[in-house]
């Protein structure tokens, strides 16, 4: 067993646990008391990791999974991006061009690379486990990019991810922000296979000697019954319109309880914010690639870091934690078209440019 630092990786914290094991190469995010959210130095010593695994002969299997029994990564720390917001500077700026080049690192990494998405994994943490071409979920996951609820907009490869999920699916975790379990992230396309948590000690020990594909079969067993499959039609009904208005529309109009449960979840959220996540979506599968989404996404991260509605959502939900946000514009009426373009426009020698990568996404090695 040996610690990756040895073969070249920097040592900044234990925020980051990484060592090697017969044929397997683990790496344990180990922020347990904060829900493992990833920093800047989280980042770039993953980063480091996979670049140094990436040139060892020995390594034949990436293992991602976090330290504690609550979740992988409840995401961001977006405490930092809160006050480094209102302070007008640019550790958020850096820390997402960071973080969004691992995330595509990571889906196009040349070796198998197995994520744990065992308890809570949300925003940076679906941006480090969801683009893996393992992705194992448990009976206790609940996977969600809740973004616009503190007036933000999915990140980290997620508006690619949710654009390509079925229907309307991805349009309703993205407006609602909602959390869907085991069966409901296989359904969306976010997980590959479902694994009792019990077992997940004996399935990352046993990677270390067995390829993939040889040990996965026998720990691979059927998620709970999840909630989205029985609720298609009105979703996919609803959330076809072009508008957030016309979506909640839909919604309020459909007869269906957990239709206008989900209406008046995303009249919670910021105005703004909705109005970008969808254009954010929609323009998604046009941009084919996705490096050209995450570009995109750096883009819409940017601007929102100029608004009041970022700052102003992380204070409700999380340091007052009096989930009453004030948002600006407080309507989606009052959110006009040059408000959204607003978010998509070019950055000049700002922007992010990443590489659009050789190998495919997500493949399969099983």
């Amino acid at each position: 067993m040996t610690d990756a630092t040895s073969a070249g990786a920097t040592r900044a914290d234990d925020s980051v646990l990484l060592r090697t094991e017969g044929h397997a190469a683990y790496i344990t995010l180990n922020r347990p008391k904060a829900l493992n959210a990833l920093t800047h130095p989280m980042v770039d010593r993953i980063a480091e990791a996979l670049d140094t695994w990436e040139r060892d002969p020995a390594v034949r299997t990436v293992v991602l999974t976090g330290a504690g029994d609550r979740g992988l990564c409840a995401g961001g720390d977006i405490r930092a991006i809160h006050d480094d917001a209102r302070a007008g500077g640019d550790a958020s700026a850096a820390f997402w061009r960071a973080e969004y080049r691992l995330n595509a690192r990571i889906a196009r990494y040349p070796k198998p690379y197995v994520a744990v998405m065992d308890g809570i994994v949300m925003g940076g943490g679906i941006g480090v486990s969801a683009h893996g071409s393992v992705r194992i979920v448990t009976e206790r996951s609940r996977l969600a990019m809740p973004e616009t609820g503190i007036g933000f907009v999915p990140d980290v490869g997620g508006t690619y991810l949710l654009s390509l999920a079925p229907g309307g699916l991805g349009t309703h975790l993205a407006l609602t922000a909602g959390a869907v379990g085991a069966a409901d992230a296989l359904l969306c396309g976010l997980a590959d296979l479902c694994v009792p948590a019990a077992h997940l000690p004996a399935l990352t020990a046993a990677l270390a000697h067995r390829p993939v594909h040889e040990v996965l079969p026998g720990f691979v067993t059927s998620p709970p019954e999840g909630v989205l499959a029985a609720h298609r039609e009105w979703i996919d009904t609803c959330y076809a319109a072009d508008t957030v208005e016309e979506i909640v529309d839909r919604l309020q109009g459909s007869g269906h309880p957990a239709a206008k449960e989900a209406a008046e979840a995303i009249l919670g959220k910021s105005p703004t914010a909705l109005k970008v996540t969808l254009a954010a979506l929609r323009r998604a599968p046009a941009l084919g690639r996705l490096e050209r989404v995450l570009e995109q996404e750096y883009r819409v991260s940017c601007a929102a870091l100029t608004t009041l509605d970022l700052v102003e959502g992380i204070r409700a939900q999380v340091v007052d934690k009096d989930r009453n946000p004030r948002w600006t514009p407080a309507t989606l009426a009052d959110v006009s078209a040059e408000d959204v373009d607003r978010f998509f426009a070019p950055l000049g020698d700002r922007e992010l440019t990443l590489a659009p990568g050789d190998g495919p996404l997500q493949e399969v090695p099983w």
